[in-house]
Parts: C-alpha cells; sequence; structure tokens
C-alpha cells in the first residue's frame, strides 16, 4: 500500500502544479512509512518539503494555501500525533465553505497513519476516526488495499472540500487477518496488490461488497476488512462483508441493502468501543433495517482503555472475537 500511496501523490504532483506534499520528514527523508520517497527529488523542495513539528502548524498551513488555491496534502506522521490540529480541522477547514458563504473552500487532504497491530503503544496505535466522522464538512477515507488507496487518495486530492485520509498503518506492506503469530503475507502476493498505472480515481462515497453471502452482514474498514474475512472462514459462516472505504458520505444504500437481504448484521472497528464509529453503523442499521431484522446488531471493537502495549492482541479485535460475535448473530 506504501507504493500505491506515493502512486497517488506521484500521479497529481505531475497532473497539478497547485499540488504540494508536506509534512514532518516526508521530504529528504520520505516518510516515516516511505510513503513519500522519492518525491522531493523528483518534484523539488517547493513542492515536496519538511515541515516543523507543529501539527498545529502542518494543518493550518494547508487551510491557507487551500484557500489561496493549491491543493496541499498535509502528512501527520501518526493519527495519534494531530490532537493540536483538530481546532484547525473543525474550525477552519470544516467549516470555512460555510463562514464564507462559497467565497472561500479548503481542498486539502491530511494523511494519519492510523490502528495498531503494529507494537506501538498507547501513543502509536490510536483509531479516532469518530472524531472526524462527527464534523460536519469533513470528510473521512480509510482504505484497505493498494488498488482502492491509490483511486481514493486521487479523489481526496481533486475533491474540493478537507478529506481525513486515514491509511492503517499494519496494511502498508500486506493484508492482515489478526493471526500475529503467521509470516506476514506482502501484498506482491495478494489480488488486491496489483495496482494499475497512472491515474484513475476511486468514488469517496461508494462502499464496496469485500465478500459476497447470505447469512449475516458485516460492516468493516480499515485492516478489520481482512480479519472479518478469516472469521468467517474459520466459523464456516457464509457472511457478507462490506468494505466501508469511506466512513463520510456514508454509502447507507449498499448497507442497508445487504442487511435486508441477510437480516443480521456485525459492525467491526478496532478503534475504542463508547462512542465508536460502531455506534452510528448500528443506530443507522436498526433505524433503516428494523424490520428485516433476525437477531441484535453485535458490535467487536478495541475497549475502552489506551492502547496496551504487553496485552496488544487482547485489545486488538481478533478473528476469535469476530467469529464469536458471528456465531451469536447466525444462532439468535
Amino acid at each position: 500500500m506504501v507504493q500505491a500511496i506515493r502512486s497517488a501523490m506521484d500521479v497529481m504532483l505531475e497532473r497539478d502544479d497547485n499540488v504540494v506534499v508536506f509534512g514532518e520528514d516526508v521530504g529528504y527523508f520520505g516518510g516515516v512509512f516511505r510513503c513519500t520517497e522519492g518525491l522531493q527529488a523528483k518534484y523539488g523542495t517547493s513542492r515536496v518539503f519538511d515541515t516543523p513539528i507543529s501539527e498545529g502548524g502542518i494543518v493550518g498551513i494547508a487551510v491557507g494555501m487551500g484557500a489561496y488555491g493549491l491543493r496541499p496534502v498535509a502528512e501527520i506522521q501518526f493519527a495519534d500525533y494531530f490532537y493540536p490540529a483538530y481546532d484547525q480541522l473543525v474550525s477552519e477547514a470544516a467549516r470555512l465553505r460555510y463562514r464564507s458563504a462559497g467565497d472561500f473552500w479548503a481542498p486539502i487532504v491530511v494523511r494519519m497513519p492510523t490502528g495498531g497491530g503494529i507494537y506501538g503503544g498507547q501513543t502509536h496505535s490510536q483509531s479516532p476516526e469518530a472524531l472526524f466522522t462527527h464534523v460536519s464538512g469533513l470528510k473521512t477515507v480509510v482504505p484497505s488495499n493498494p488498488q482502492d488507496a491509490k483511486g481514493l487518495l486521487i479523489s481526496a486530492i481533486e475533491d474540493d472540500d478537507p478529506v481525513v485520509f486515514l491509511e492503517p498503518k499494519r496494511l502498508y506492506n500486506g493484508p492482515f487477518d489478526g493471526h500475529h503469530d503467521k509470516p506476514i503475507v506482502p501484498w506482491s502476493k495478494h489480488p488486491l496488490g496489483e495496482v494499475a498505472d497512472g491515474y484513475y480515481k476511486v468514488p469517496l462515497s461508494k462502499a464496496k461488497i469485500f465478500r459476497a453471502g447470505a447469512e449475516l452482514t458485516v460492516l468493516a474498514y480499515g485492516t478489520m476488512v481482512f480479519v472479518a474475512e478469516a472469521a468467517a472462514v474459520e466459523a464456516g459462516i457464509d457472511a457478507e462483508i462490506i468494505d466501508l472505504l469511506t466512513l463520510w458520505p456514508l454509502d447507507l444504500d449498499t448497507i442497508v441493502e445487504s442487511v435486508k437481504k441477510t437480516g443480521r448484521c456485525v459492525i467491526v472497528h478496532e478503534a475504542t468501543r463508547t462512542s465508536g464509529f460502531g455506534a452510528e453503523l448500528m443506530s443507522l442499521v436498526q433505524e433503516h433495517c428494523f424490520y428485516h431484522l433476525e437477531a441484535p446488531i453485535e458490535r467487536v471493537t478495541g475497549w475502552d482503555t489506551p492502547y496496551p502495549h504487553a496485552l496488544e492482541w487482547d485489545y486488538f479485535p481478533g478473528p476469535a472475537r469476530v467469529g464469536d460475535a458471528m456465531k451469536r448473530a447466525t444462532s439468535a
């Protein structure tokens, strides 16, 4: 996925002179995860450049650049570090079009590595997506694979509204099914690792049916898509897995159609449980599919604690926990 994300920025830097890329260590060093490697050498220090360690400054500069007519792609080194920039995202970027009656807007992308599974502990493993979906005016994207990541990032860069682009870092180098004791499978050995050259887009408001099924519907995004797939196989359940891709705007039609077909729903995310995005999904499924539900909606999430370094795999929603929820849903 690293190469796909880099390719998206490369394509857009070449297509549009107004695109600029910046953040901590993204220039000469090529980013902590190497997502911007080689871009500064190709496009120069005025279009791909390093910033001070100031998340508020990074996003604030991006808002000003966007209002001026540029299309900035700002990187926050880890999603855990974005909090000093939250005011800039919420009070400025998300509301600029509304506050100016359409005279100005913020066509910016803020990229952030998100999630755990890499032994990063409490300050390098958080999943803060619900803090963005709550804000009117922000779009929130969480890709699960290289094919979609490239097309989604190109769409985000071309979008005239601010987009928070969350990249599950456990997926940077290959799919992960939650079995941490198994050898890593690289994207080069997975069908979704095949990424087309050049320019293409994946729409920001459309989910995908990752795995067709008839017994129940699983709503997932990011790393949890592959965990859900492993859980379904291991539990022997014919689950239909929907990869949301874009959390907001949400593809509610695809969700409703699937749940009405299966009559059962399991929601999975890595973020903490209380007020997580899964709570919004549960509410929407209940609201739109109530008379089609054959069992209570199940939710599998991280726990309401800081992400524990020593107990990572007890916190991480693995295939066993997800599989148990599937069994409860299908046996009710």
